[in-house]
């Protein structure tokens, strides 16, 4: 069985609205709010195999933050440039390169792909919030084969969900 959770950045800073969208920082609200979502995963139980995330500063510090919250090691996070703002298929296709001994991915990146990637996987979500983490598995044994044909909905979270 596979599983992703798709994890959009933590709020980020439009403090300096003249910087670089790609070298925006998170804002308090953003660092107060990741880390909190990565004890929400491990109450869970839900530990990733491997995390990817975008290059984006805001995105690199959610992955890290979440990182840190559930132990796993911050040099085997991985930084993928192509998935700064990418499309919902570039996701989809970056989830199906994957080497099969990854059981669990942690996709951190940005909306609109994001939204985009769940509503192709079949849930109708009208807005993924910062912070918040959506999850599919497959029964598939290969990520090659992770299609939204066979991906199943299994977990929603994010900041202000209500219990």
């Amino acid at each position: 069985m596979k599983k992703v959770y798709i994890i959009r950045h933590a709020k980020s800073s439009w403090e300096e609205p003249w910087s670089n969208d790609h070298d925006r920082p998170l804002a308090p609200r953003g660092l107060r709010d990741a880390p909190r979502m990565g004890k929400h995963l491990k109450s869970n139980s839900i530990f990733p195999d491997k995390i990817s995330s975008s290059t984006a500063l805001r995105a690199k510090k959610t992955a890290k933050i979440i990182a840190k919250e559930l132990s796993y090691p911050l040099d085997k996070i991985e930084f993928e440039k192509g998935l700064y703002h990418a499309s919902a298929h570039t996701y989809l296709d970056f989830i199906q390169h994957q080497e099969d001994e990854i059981n669990c991915l942690f996709l951190i990146g940005h909306n609109p792909g994001m939204n985009g990637l769940i509503h192709l996987l079949g849930v109708a979500l009208d807005n993924l919030p910062t912070a918040g983490i959506c999850g599919f598995q497959t029964e598939a044994k290969s990520w090659a084969d992770f299609k939204p044909e066979n991906a199943k909905f299994i977990y929603l979270d994010y900041p202000k969900k209500k219990a």
